[in-house]
């Protein structure tokens, strides 16, 4: 199909998250015209610390969101120039010859580890050694997905014809071509995340992770064509047939590109599932060593981010453990529960009475690192939930705030904007607290679909529909409402920031370590778990 000239002035951004599925329509001004979401199933878990699902279940719904929105608006088909297609990140799909799957995707929120994997050896272990990096090496090898699937699984892994990010599973399942786009590599694989192309032959990535070359997809920068809607695709999806599909890149990435974050000034705040702090850059920089920048939604360019993982997880950790009350207020007046959790925050004052929280619920790698555990100080007989709701989103910019100077310094960039996107984004509280910690003004996008819009905006730029990213950018995003830093709050949360919350981590780590050791929590997963 050939869209008709002057009529076909519309994206469709397919964007396929942890908790649902979203068939998005924009315009070539960023307007939302239509949408339709389909919730999923984030994962099943057969094991303890597992997290799995069906990779047919994600074409299933993401089809079921298409035919949705062709219902809400029969005439939509008729005005679409491309097709755009962003996913969650490091979720792992092995398919066979035909596309089809031949086990569950492993989800990124999967935790399961293999251990006892030789180190990489030679010039690399040794470099390595020297450096004080094996350690991080070796966390990385037990990490990956692949390195699990081939020990553990290993007549899969034989069979396996493709491995591929869910976004190239997708790609596959919409164009029939096994292709994906450089911006989605972001996961365990040897990926040169400097040269944004597969590893050179004598990368150290392709020891710690013994992967094929040929067992994964050929790779297209954003903003070009992966292929086109198949006839098997349009039947299924109802998009119409031969319709471009244009690279994009992986939800982050996009989230970034969406909210406008062009330039290295802007940081992109995600209070999302994992928070994250992005800044696009056009030089590498690796923030912590070996944790390599992403590939951003611009081809060319590097997203730095830094994560708190379960981010804004915690939020819904509340809500389950804390918030009944909201919970049953909520189903009572027919309203979302965070709209009452935000009358929590604002309950209690700036600072949350001295309540400080780490919110190292679940640690990384290097930042902090692996003992980290969770934490808040400062408990008295005048606290209460508000209060402590109240801290774990302060918890949260403070964590970030931190992340944000430790990529300033690396980069030399300071960042002077903020722009919040995420679900987190949509309360109030939230954004205003998030630009007094960190002294910036606070801008929340014009739509909550940042993501689909990022995606659209290579979509348009890659279809000559826009001629630049600047001038896409410039049409396509703007900011919804801006969130001013109060002075009196700047003032104190600068104070607890410094003096409290930036000592907190060094002075309580030997007591994390001692608690792994008495406890065992967090231990190693056994490697040797029935796969």
């Amino acid at each position: 199909m050939t869209p008709h000239a002057g009529t076909a002035d519309h994206i469709l951004a397919l964007d396929n998250g942890t908790q649902s599925v979203r068939a998005l329509l924009f315009d070539l001004q960023g307007n939302l015209i239509a949408k339709s979401r389909v919730p999923i199933q984030p994962y099943v878990s057969p094991h303890p610390g597992w997290a799995e699902q069906d990779p047919n279940l994600y074409w299933q719904k993401l089809c079921e969101a298409c035919q949705s929105l062709w219902e809400s608006r029969p005439t939509a088909k008729d005005t679409i120039a491309g097709v755009a297609l962003t996913a969650q990140r490091a979720t792992m799909v092995n398919v066979d010859a035909n596309g089809e799957p031949l086990r569950p995707a492993i989800v990124w929120l999967d935790q399961r580890r293999v251990e006892g994997l030789k180190p990489v050896g030679g010039l690399w272990g040794l470099a390595f050694r020297l450096t004080g990096m094996a350690e991080t090496v070796a966390y990385l090898q037990a990490e990956a997905e692949a390195n699990w699937i081939r020990t553990h699984q290993p007549d899969i892994w034989r069979k396996t014809y493709k491995y591929l990010f869910l976004s190239g599973y997708l790609t596959h399942r919409l164009t029939g071509e096994f292709v994906d786009s450089v911006g989605s590599q972001v996961g365990y694989v040897p990926f040169d995340y400097k040269a944004l192309t597969w590893a050179k032959p004598w990368d150290w990535k392709w020891r710690a992770v013994p992967i094929d070359k040929r067992l994964l997809p050929r790779l297209v920068p954003p903003a070009q064509v992966l292929g086109k809607i198949s006839r098997s695709a349009a039947e299924q999806t109802g998009i119409p047939e031969g319709l471009p599909l244009v690279a994009s890149a992986a939800d982050k990435a996009c989230e970034v590109l969406g909210s406008g974050a062009l330039e290295p000034h802007v940081g992109s705040i995600s209070y999302g599932t994992t928070a994250t702090i992005n800044t696009t850059h056009r030089r590498y920089v690796e923030v912590i060593p070996l944790i390599p920048p992403y590939p951003s939604a611009v081809p060319e360019h590097y997203s730095l981010e830094i994560q708190i993982y379960r981010g804004y997880w915690m939020v819904t950790w509340f809500k389950e453990e804390f918030g009944h009350l909201e919970q049953w207020l909520a189903n009572e007046r027919g309203i979302e529960a965070e709209m009452l959790l935000d009358d929590l925050v604002k309950a209690a004052p700036p600072g949350s009475m001295g309540l400080v929280l780490q919110p190292y619920w679940s640690p990384g790698i290097k930042l902090p690192g692996p003992e980290a555990k969770g934490a808040v100080i400062g408990f008295g007989d005048v606290h209460t939930r508000a209060h402590f709701y109240r801290a774990i989103l302060e918890g949260l910019a403070y964590a970030l705030r931190e992340a944000k100077e430790r990529a300033e310094r690396r980069s030399g960039v300071k960042v002077t904007e903020l722009v919040v996107s995420g679900g987190g984004s949509q309360s109030d509280a939230a954004m205003q607290l998030t630009a007094d910690i960190f002294g910036l003004p606070a801008a929340r996008p014009h739509t909550y679909e940042t993501s689909g819009l990022g995606a659209a905006i290579d979509a348009a730029v890659g279809l000559g529909l826009h001629g630049t990213f600047d001038a896409a950018v410039t049409a396509m995003t703007r900011a919804g409402r801006i969130f001013e830093p109060d002075p009196t709050a700047v003032s104190l949360y600068n104070d607890l920031y410094r003096r409290v919350y930036r000592r907190m981590y060094e002075r309580l780590k030997p007591l994390y370590e001692e608690i792994s050791r008495i406890t065992g929590y967090p231990g190693k997963p056994n490697a040797t778990r029935p796969p």
